[in-house]
């Protein structure tokens, strides 16, 4: 019998996944690992890099027992994981020379100083669309080269890579095999020059960034390499031959666009998920403009897309956080039940910038700051008001694109805080278009599953297209001069929150 399954591997901040989809596009089987970060330093947030590696491996194999799969029957392998992070290891060995520097990590701040004060602020962002900012991924392979004895001579010599969690991932699953990136994760270093979709050779001279650490760069739909045998479950008596190979890579956030089916210039979607991240389709030509990120959002075979992106650091986390220190409850779906029991904030704002203010603003000084209390607020307020703030943060990024002169007629959504319908619906309202979600919110893993099934022969890319139906649209309901009224009490808190002087 002919392989007829997709495996896809969606590897985020806190968790990875493994989910097997039919040659129909439907899942069949999927598991899950959590994966903790370590905060060495105030500041500083780190990732073990064999968890990056052990916890997708065990979903691999738990979702393969669970469809009683063994390697024959996968067809191919997409790979989607969050960006910016950075990992690097000995390529001899494939140790890592220190833990993974995770995106929202503030340790490279005095690098990101070092090279304002050299005026490469506007280098980064004609060249690569994005920001001299600790957020992305060339400070951190800076300072690694800094601080990590040996690895500025052992990168010299050729004997280190670098690589976004994607590229480690690949490392691990082709068996130290394939060191290869493609646009959608490259874009997130701050070392591709966004315009022709190539390494930047004169930023990285710039920078002293060895070219030996790069990944090859390869479309997003390329062959990136084969399994390694050892790593799918083999049938028995099989010569373990059976090669399988990796046919689709992508950020998660572009895994999520197109996922979302956003494959028109336009089309844009928001993922709420423990950062908050809006993604507009912006067509063939990179689109610059202040206080949001360009990228590449995939190359298929020499045609690139690109996208407009707006974060914000803490988006379903700030949900977390109001459970997990505040105690306001104990699941995330009692969230919604309390913040109902008011009608309205009763003037409460929450300004979530736990690390900072990321698009867009780009304040990494402000702290978060809660706002407007009175003897009255309760803890309703408190969850509504947090609520909000997913919804206001959106708007923020929205009118970024607005006045770049992208239109958005409508905002499809995803990721789990979108089950919250008090959230869609504040969206919409604070918005004033409409708000789209989707049946089945988890669109990043179907994105990848989908573009890798192309190379499978399994289908086209636009049949993704198919795979999307709306599950409900929210309408905006609220006034105008009420919607401008609430966002104005957002602007000026967040105006108060960046007055303090930082701690």
């Amino acid at each position: 019998m002919s392989a007829r399954y997709i495996l896809a591997l969606d590897e985020g901040s806190s968790s990875a996944r493994a989910v097997i989809f039919d040659d129909a596009g439907n899942p069949v089987s999927e598991a899950s690992r959590t994966i903790d970060a370590q905060f060495p330093h105030p500041g500083w947030v780190e990732l073990n890099p064999a968890d990056l590696w052990n916890a997708p491996r065990e979903c691999i194999a738990d979702a393969m027992t669970k469809a009683d799969l063994t390697g024959e029957d996968i067809a191919a392998v997409g790979v989607t994981t969050h960006r910016e992070t950075i990992v690097m290891w000995d390529r001899a060995t494939g140790e890592p020379v220190h833990n993974a520097i995770m995106w929202m990590s503030k340790q490279t701040d005095d690098i990101v100083r070092e090279w304002s004060q050299r005026g490469l602020d506007e280098e980064f962002r004609k060249r690569t669309g994005v920001r001299n900012d600790s957020y992305f991924s060339a400070g951190k392979i800076a300072w690694l080269l800094r601080h990590v004895p040996g690895a500025r001579e052992r990168a010299d010599r050729g004997e280190l890579a670098i690589g976004t969690p994607d590229v480690w991932l690949l490392w691990n699953l082709s068996g130290g095999t394939a060191h290869r990136i493609e646009p959608s994760a490259a874009s997130r270093t701050a070392l591709l020059n966004v315009h022709r979709a190539e390494w930047d050779l004169e930023l990285c001279a710039m920078l002293d960034i060895p070219l030996s650490l790069l990944p090859e760069l390869v479309s997003s739909d390329a062959h990136f390499g084969d399994v390694a045998p050892g790593v799918l479950p083999e049938k028995a008596g099989a010569s373990g031959s059976t090669s399988v190979p990796i046919t689709a890579i992508l950020g998660d956030q572009q895994a999520g666009l197109f996922g979302q089916a956003c494959l028109e210039a336009g089309s844009t979607k928001n993922t709420f998920g423990t950062a908050g991240v809006l993604t507009a389709n912006v067509g063939s030509t990179p689109a610059i403009m202040d206080g949001m990120s360009s990228s590449a959002a995939w190359k298929i075979g020499n045609d690139v897309t690109y996208e407009a992106e707006g974060v914000v650091f803490h988006s379903g986390q700030t949900i977390q956080w109001m459970r997990d220190k505040l105690h306001l409850f104990s699941s995330a779906d009692e969230v919604e039940p309390l913040a109902s029991r008011v009608p309205d904030n009763g003037g409460v704002y929450v300004v979530p910038a736990f690390a900072g203010l990321c698009d867009p603003y780009w304040d990494r000084d402000v702290r978060a700051a809660i706002l407007g209390l009175t003897l009255s607020t309760g803890a309703e307020h408190i969850a509504r008001a947090s609520i909000e703030s997913l919804a206001y943060q959106t708007r923020d990024n929205v009118e970024r694109l607005v006045s770049g002169g992208i239109s958005i007629p409508q905002l499809r959504v995803d990721g789990g805080a979108t089950r919250n319908n008090l959230l869609c619906q504040f969206q919409a309202d604070i918005l004033g278009i409409p708000v789209a979600r989707p049946v089945g919110l988890e669109r990043t893993v179907l994105g990848i599953a989908h573009l890798a099934g192309v190379r499978a022969g399994f289908w086209g890319v636009r049949d993704i297209t198919t795979r999307w139906s709306l599950e409900r649209l929210f309408e905006p309901e609220m006034s105008a001069d009420q919607r401008e009224s609430l966002y104005a009490g957002w602007q000026n808190a967040v105006a108060a929150a960046r007055s303090l002087p930082p701690l």
